[in-house]
């Protein structure tokens, strides 16, 4: 009996052993999927080209399965950013490589006191499949104008960024709809869309 429970103690360290090594070869990191990359044109953008660097940025700091970055020429861009005069809109994604977005980034709500840098990330948002939530916090991107002017919130949450991650987790490539959907941000008026 004591021959036993000697060999059953002298086993148990080997055991030991080979269970830790199980373990710590079953804990390593696995590979990550592809990052789907979308590249965008700012050069039509004017002042605001230091508020879509921000918002991209944001973005880019908050996401794992895709990353923004500028084109390498303006005609291979996945969409495009413009100042415009009016009010911000923009194509509703999710955009993919080869997509034709456009951000429309509207001086009119600038004049009426939002934050460019919060008005760039939000469309960025829509490019990235992310519908408006008006009536959310300040902390929720894309609450937008909801929040009034005081909000100058310009990254997106953890649930926003959560989201965007699965729309995009294992896609490269998406299928481009017959008709693209344009979802415009105003604030005197419940958000528009049109198709075209």
């Amino acid at each position: 009996m004591i021959k036993r429970i000697v060999a059953v103690a002298a086993l148990i360290p080997a055991m030991l052993g080979a269970t830790s090594g199980v373990a710590s070869a079953q804990s390593a990191p696995k590979a990550t999927a592809a990052v789907v990359t979308l590249t965008y044109d700012a050069s039509q953008a004017g002042q605001w080209a230091a508020a879509i660097t921000q918002g991209v940025q944001n973005w880019n700091s908050a996401l794992h399965n895709v990353h923004l970055q500028p084109a390498s020429s303006p005609g291979s861009a996945d969409y495009v950013y413009k100042a415009t005069s009016g009010w911000p809109q923009t194509t509703l994604g999710p955009i993919f490589p080869g997509g034709r977005g456009q951000v429309q980034l509207g001086q009119e709500a600038v004049t009426e006191g939002y934050d460019k840098t919060r008005i760039a990330a939000h469309e960025t948002g829509h490019i990235l499949g992310l519908l408006d939530h008006y009536s959310g916090p300040c902390s929720e991107l894309m609450s937008g104008h909801g929040p009034g002017t005081a909000c100058t919130s310009a990254k997106p949450n953890a649930a926003e960024a959560a989201q965007v991650d699965r729309n995009y987790a294992g896609r490269t490539a998406a299928a481009r709809p017959a008709h693209q959907q344009i979802v415009i941000d105003i604030w005197s008026a419940p958000a528009l869309t049109r198709s075209h």
